[in-house]
């Protein structure tokens, strides 16, 4: 028989278990189950705080970053305003939800104001990361139409005496043609264009910049320089130099990570080896650099000279990400185990580098850097950064299911 003290005994444990468990259910309601699941409550967050600026800033459409705690904004002729739009759309991808494609549109459409714009590189980042991404979710033929007109736009800037599209218009003192290495991201546009209007041309000029980018902007340690200057009387290189890294012979982190990911996509449209075998080194480069950082989220310069007290890049790293996992489905068996290391960098961004939940106006990565010579975005969120890393979660996901997926 149990005595009174057995009795309380008992009933307090079974008291305080189910504290415990109610306890646990509570905080695994309120407590996001995974990365994709935190991402939507983030962006749901965003979504507010960029509703609040657009009631007073009507002509702002898409978050880029933060200044001083407060969201900054850009509107649609920014290179980065494809990206918040482009988000939404992965939201939209991972979760099938509606409430994700109306707010992807509502993103993307105002957009279309770019498509007719000659003066800059970067309508792939504008128009393919976000109508781009549309058009292959929902079939939408008025999309497909828009990029069509903006890719005509693109190739207006291709030199056949240079061999590559002109990156920028501005600080004509300075260089005569310049082409940078973030522009290996707009090709993947162009080799779309070719394959829905049957129309070789865009194949060509995207090829084309691939092969001149390779002959020209890599050093003989597969480092690449950020600006190259050509002259278009000849053809030939004129400067090479950087903008937004530490020095013209430095390794700008997210130039490299650029060059990487462009170089796995051009071999991935093409077939041609030398761009698969271009990628490696790049990545090789990056992994084996003495200034890689234990976590492989890089310093925002591998030549920074305050290592290891840099400021971090959080985009380059999820960049390299994104790029590595796709190179692994190329080169499986070999030595290298580009998913591992791609998986090992997701984690620790996950895990170090994410915002808190409700915290820095919805943005999803703390830690990068845009232009730090020009004191210019220095340690904030950045919202490509969440763009790639919400794409190289997908790719992940997608991998486990189908490890021949071509992106």
């Amino acid at each position: 028989m149990l005595n009174q003290n057995s009795i309380l005994s008992k009933s307090n444990g079974i008291f305080f278990l189910s504290l415990l468990l109610v306890f646990a259910s509570c905080r695994e309601q309120s407590a996001p189950k995974n990365t994709i699941e935190f991402a939507g409550e983030q962006l749901n967050f965003a979504l507010k705080e960029v509703a609040k600026v657009k009631e007073q800033y009507p002509d702002l459409l898409s978050p880029r970053s933060l200044r001083e705690d407060t969201l900054f904004m850009v509107p649609p002729k920014d290179w980065t305003s494809g990206f918040f739009a482009g988000n939404l759309w992965w939201m939209f991808e991972a979760t099938g939800d509606e409430f994700w494609k109306e707010k992807a549109k509502e993103f993307t459409e105002p957009l279309e104001s770019v498509k007719d714009n000659k003066g800059t590189h970067d309508l792939g980042f504008v128009i393919y990361n976000s109508f781009g991404k549309g058009y292959q979710l929902t079939g939408n033929e008025q999309y497909k139409e828009v990029m069509i007109t903006a890719a005509n736009s693109l190739i207006s800037r291709f030199d056949d005496r240079v061999g590559v599209i002109r990156s920028w218009d501005h600080n004509r003192d300075k260089w005569d043609y310049p082409v940078i290495i973030d522009n290996m991201m707009n090709l993947e546009f162009l080799f779309w264009a070719t394959k829905v209007t049957g129309d070789s041309t865009y194949y060509k000029i995207a090829d084309s910049h691939a092969e001149v980018t390779l002959a020209n902007h890599f050093r003989e340690d597969n480092s690449s320089f950020h600006v190259i200057d050509y002259d278009t009387l000849t053809g030939g290189v004129r400067n090479k130099h950087t903008h937004q890294g530490h020095a013209h012979e430095s390794a700008w982190s997210r130039g490299q990570a650029w060059g990487l990911y462009g170089y796995v996509m051009s071999y991935r449209e093409t077939g041609k080896k030398k761009y698969l075998d271009m990628a490696e080194k790049i990545a090789a480069f990056m992994l084996d650099h003495p200034n890689m950082p234990e976590d492989l989220v890089p310093y925002w310069d591998y030549n920074a000279p305050d290592i290891p007290n840099a400021p971090r890049d959080a985009s380059a790293a999820a960049i390299m990400a994104s790029a590595l996992i796709e190179l692994d489905t190329y080169v499986r068996g070999g030595k290298r185990k580009y998913r591992d290391t791609a998986l090992e960098v997701l984690d620790n961004l996950t895990a170090s580098y994410r915002s808190e939940l409700g915290a820095n106006k919805g943005f999803l990565l703390l830690h990068s850097t845009g232009h730090l010579p020009g004191k210019h975005e220095v340690d904030v969120p950045l919202v490509y950064a969440d763009y790639y890393y919400l794409e190289a979660l997908q790719r992940k996901n997608n991998i486990r299911f189908t490890s021949e997926r071509k992106y």
